[in-house]
């Protein structure tokens, strides 16, 4: 059966990539700077020696090379780390299930993320334009 939009996978891919690279740097720019509010909305940053200021500098850093599609696959790798050690840490000890404990968010990155980090930087990246073998591929690595 055809996919209705199997003609559009790797831009669509490029587009999931470069959204979770964006929305997850916004994140990190919360934590660091105060920006958007700030944690808890309060406009102010977070130590940068403190659990939250190490994730918001993984945050921000990881985010922006997910963004750009350079080194995307172990900058997702190292996010999607964070987030399952966020979920973890701050969301599972309130409750089991994500929607009842406030996690949805940090499981959705860190499943994004893992997915990320298994297919590379693709199309539309700094990796692709630099031929740093993070471009599309045409073939796949097993073949039966």
């Amino acid at each position: 059966m055809d996919r209705i939009l199997g003609n559009f996978t790797e831009p669509a891919y490029a587009l999931l990539r470069i959204v979770a690279g964006f929305t997850f740097t916004l994140h990190g720019a919360q934590k660091l700077f105060g920006a958007f509010g700030g944690p808890g909305g309060s406009g102010h940053p977070v130590p940068l020696a403190s659990l939250f200021g190490v994730g918001g500098a993984i945050e921000l850093v990881a985010g922006l090379l997910i963004l750009v599609g350079l080194f995307a696959s172990w900058a997702a790798f190292i996010a999607s780390g964070e987030m399952a050690v966020a979920f973890f840490m701050v969301h599972f000890p309130k409750g089991f299930l994500p929607i009842t404990n406030g996690g949805e968010l940090a499981v959705l990155y860190a499943f994004v993320f893992l997915y990320i980090a298994t297919r590379g930087s693709g199309i539309w990246s700094l990796d692709q334009a630099f031929g740093l073998g993070g471009g599309a591929r045409t073939t796949p690595r097993i073949q039966a």
